[in-house]
């Protein structure tokens, strides 16, 4: 693992923690199923920590976003022989069998 795979990872938690700390907008899941949480598109400004949380939760996907390229794009081989050609091809195979798998399911 790289410098920047570990620093992924930090980045990764704290979206998910901060994820996790955003207020809900509707009634939650009893809303959902007796149909109480139809008010979606009603304009609710947040105010304080929420539009901190939330400006915060932005801000750290878009460096998640910024650091999955990195590291894709950093950890690519160059497919220069057949070995690694052989490799891509199995891959991409197993990705389309799985993808088959999906669709009739």
């Amino acid at each position: 693992m790289q410098w920047y795979d570990y620093i992924f990872w930090v980045i990764a938690f704290i979206v998910i923690v901060l994820g996790l700390l955003q207020g809900g907008k509707s009634e939650g899941a009893s809303g959902a199923i007796t149909g109480g949480g139809l008010n979606v598109f009603v304009k609710t400004k947040e105010r304080g920590s929420e539009k901190i949380v939330s400006y915060l939760t932005l801000g750290f996907g878009i460096v998640f976003l910024f650091l999955a390229l990195l590291s894709t794009s950093l950890t690519a081989a160059p497919v220069d022989d057949e070995a690694a050609t052989e490799g891509t091809e199995s891959a991409t195979q197993t990705a389309i069998m799985i993808l088959q798998y999906f669709a009739l399911v």
